[in-house]
């Protein structure tokens, strides 16, 4: 089912909107978000994970109101959350860290616990499953916040540039994660990263200074870019024709 924003605002600063009655739907599938800094893709992120509350408007997914206080459990167990920083905690192994995160979503000690090595396989971390996740590197936590998003099943994953800081080897493996994962969840990604686009995604959603600057098909957004061109950079000169700049 599809992740609605219905006319929401939010700002930081009064009278300093991020967001101003900004309406757009995520359909179900991989779309990757683009924008520049300062365009407002972390807010739009946060409001859909629940982590902030609109100012005005809903954010809904099928009939669950983010902010309803009768919704939320049940809204945060259909949608996982992958921030751009992935804390270990402190003293927890990688599958008691993944089964914590399930715990917290609302499921039992058991069922919680048992998911938590079905998630890891998933991600490719069953090996790890016995280290203190303070052990593990920058590409192995992204996998980790993954994994805590499979414990408790989410419907709708949103992940907030989850391949900065990272080398060109794990970006590929965690490309090749998420495209593993699509037959069985939707991601929505904000990423500065426009190689393999067309690969990747099936939709693109351009936010600049607040406001949807393009929706589409991956393929229509690449489509007015020179046919010669790398699949890279016909990604960014379509990504020019949209953006201002820095907000």
């Amino acid at each position: 089912m599809p992740l609605r924003y219905l006319d929401c605002s939010f700002g930081y600063r009064t009278g300093v909107p991020v967001l101003d009655s900004l309406t757009v739907e995520f359909p179900p599938g991989s779309t990757v978000l683009l924008g520049p800094n300062g365009a407002g893709k972390s807010t739009l992120l946060s409001l859909g994970a629940s982590v902030l509350t609109p100012l005005a408007g809903r954010v809904v997914l099928g009939s669950l109101d983010s902010a309803s206080k009768k919704d939320r459990a049940a809204y945060r167990r259909r949608v996982g959350w992958l921030p751009q920083h992935i804390r270990p905690v402190p003293g927890l192994t990688v599958r008691e860290q993944a089964a914590y995160a399930g715990w917290l979503k609302g499921l039992s000690k058991r069922r919680a616990w048992d998911r938590s090595a079905q998630a890891l396989d998933r991600v490719r971390l069953t090996e790890s499953a016995e280290r203190r996740s303070h052990e593990l590197s920058g590409g192995q936590l992204r996998r980790l916040g993954i994994a805590q998003t499979l414990v408790h099943r989410a419907e709708v994953v949103l992940l907030d540039e989850p391949t900065a800081g990272l080398d060109p080897v794990q970006r590929g493996v965690l490309r090749d994660l998420l495209a593993d994962l699509a037959d069985r969840m939707s991601f929505i990604v904000s990423t500065h990263q426009t190689e393999d686009l067309a690969d990747t995604y099936r939709q693109v959603v351009v936010l600049d200074r607040g406001r949807v600057a393009y929706q589409g098909d991956t393929a229509d957004f690449l489509a007015p870019a020179a046919d010669g061109d790398s699949a890279e950079r016909r990604a960014e000169t379509a990504y020019r024709a949209l953006v201002q700049g820095e907000a």
